[in-house]
């Protein structure tokens, strides 16, 4: 597979609060094509320390991967081009579960959120129905990189968004295309993703 040229962890996140992520000891890492193709839309999703847009592998031997895991809760989402007149869905999920090479869990549920006015979204506030809550990424051991995906739809004037009894007993094995199809979400306005691993690997 043709891959992009070769990102320094340094620059891989877009910091949100002054201070160096790699040190004196930065890593070479490399993003597909076909992971970095994913992002479009202008979307960003911003945690305490960093901000990912567009698609980022976080960086490893630094604390970055061991707050998203264990600290930090959901991150703001913005689309400064969102309109105020119109409603939002956002989705976050985890195609890997549990690893890329054997994804027998994926896609993996980790948020979803209807009803987002477009002022709001304009903003970063992220209010409106919560139909699963927001679960930490927590990739495994030893199964490589997962790539946690947020997308972003337009929600149509005449759809109240539900999951059904068996989507919520679950969040694993989840199939987001049958729910985009249910209620006529067609294609993401806006989506990004970032890549990570367990902190311990």
């Amino acid at each position: 597979m043709k891959r992009l040229d070769i990102f320094l962890l340094c620059a891989t996140v877009s910091l949100y609060k002054p201070h160096e992520v790699c040190g004196g000891d930065c890593v070479a890492e490399t993003l597909s094509e076909v992971d970095a193709s994913f992002c479009h839309g202008g979307l960003e999703v911003i945690y305490p320390d960093l901000k990912i847009s567009p698609c980022s592998i976080i960086p490893r031997g630094q604390s970055l991967r061991d707050k998203m895991t264990g600290e930090w809760g959901p991150p703001q989402v913005r689309l400064t081009n969102a309109e105020e007149g119109k409603r939002y869905a956002l989705m976050m999920v985890d195609p890997d579960a549990p690893s890329r090479s054997s994804p027998t869990l994926g896609h993996w549920r980790h948020w979803l959120v209807a009803d987002i006015a477009g002022s709001d979204l304009k903003k970063g506030d992220l209010k409106g129905l919560v139909l699963s809550e927001y679960r930490r990424p927590t990739p495994p051991r030893s199964t490589g990189l997962h790539r946690y995906q947020f997308m972003l739809f337009e929600q149509p004037a005449d759809k109240t968004l539900s999951l059904s009894q068996e989507e919520s007993s679950s969040l694993g094995n989840w199939d987001p295309q049958a729910f985009i199809q249910r209620f006529g979400l067609g294609r993401p306005l806006a989506s990004v993703q970032f890549l990570t691993q367990n902190p311990k690997d």
